[in-house]
């Protein structure tokens, strides 16, 4: 099934706010960003999927995944129903991970298709509803789990939370779950330093970006990084110099470790995440409310579990 979508992209002059001129230099790829697709009713969840020169990404309401052809640059259903699912990454055999919001679970996509459940309790109650997911080269996999999926029927299904806390999870590669942090309103998208030493955690009602030292299987310290002076944060990204790049109410930030706004990415509608992508991961795609975009950048993504060597 192919969804309707222009014959060409749509090119728009991209707003760009340099605060720093370091972020100049690395950001200036294209002057326009292209609107990929729009008949979304809110986007989220990209990943981008090497092997399939693909992006897949989430619209949520429409309880479908749905995904964009690099070469021919077609969209077409990736899964309908997709329980829900908001956030998407890829392991390091590139199996698709997804966390389901309206199943509350986390499951992974085999390679003949098939759906393997990877997490969906905590000592017998089940998770809140799964935002936001991460890999670590180790093999085990981060997630967030806020309760947006069961607050109403509108992203999800609506229920009791059977859990006391939104919680930060860290599922080992031998399928044992735990607690690695529950002292979060909401917590939202992460990401891991380059080096893995430390993992960038959002709190979208509190208005920030948190950073914790990862200590094998736990996380200690979670002072906060930066706040947000754009509405709330949602998705986060590292680039390959370990930049950290934000969604935003008003678009994308890009933040030096220090924590210093380097600059911004405005656009017309409220950003909800990104991710790098393209042959050379220099594609920054982002989905904003009901559409997806792309910018092509002069920096790269940050290495993923995925790449060999």
């Amino acid at each position: 099934m192919t969804i309707t979508l222009t014959d060409t992209p749509v090119r728009s002059r991209a707003e760009l706010v340099t605060l720093d001129e370091r972020f100049a230099l690395v950001a200036r790829g294209d002057d326009y960003v292209e609107r990929l697709y729009d008949g979304g009713r809110w986007l989220e969840g990209p990943v981008y999927v090497p092997a399939w020169r693909s992006l897949v990404f989430s619209d949520i309401p429409n309880d479908r995944m749905l995904r964009w052809d690099e070469l021919s640059g077609a969209v077409s259903v990736f899964r309908q129903p997709a329980g829900y699912t908001n956030g998407n990454t890829l392991d390091g055999q590139g199996r698709l991970i997804s966390c389901e919001q309206g199943n509350r679970r986390v499951t992974r996509t085999e390679f003949d298709g098939s759906l393997t459940v990877l997490a969906s309790h905590l000592d017998g109650l089940r998770l809140n509803s799964p935002n936001d997911v991460v890999v670590r080269r180790d093999g085990s996999i981060w997630f967030t789990d806020p309760p947006y999926g069961i607050t109403s029927n509108y992203e999800g299904h609506a229920a009791e939370q059977e859990l006391p806390t939104c919680n930060v999870y860290r599922l080992s590669p031998a399928g044992e779950l735990t607690v690695v942090a529950d002292d979060f309103t909401r917590p939202n998208g992460l990401a891991f330093s380059l080096d893995e030493s430390q993992l960038y955690v959002v709190d979208t009602p509190a208005k920030h970006i948190r950073r914790f030292e990862v200590k094998d299987d736990r996380l200690v310290g979670g002072e906060v990084f930066v706040p947000c002076e754009a509405g709330m944060f949602d998705g986060i990204r590292l680039d390959a110099n370990g930049r950290i790049w934000a969604a935003t109410h008003e678009g994308v930030h890009c933040f030096d470790p220090d924590g210093t706004l380097l600059g911004k990415l405005l656009f017309p509608d409220v950003v909800s995440n990104l991710c790098f992508g393209g042959p050379k991961r220099n594609r920054l795609f982002v989905t904003a409310t009901t559409s997806v975009y792309s910018w092509l950048l002069t920096t790269d993504g940050a290495p993923q579990p995925y790449d060999r060597g």
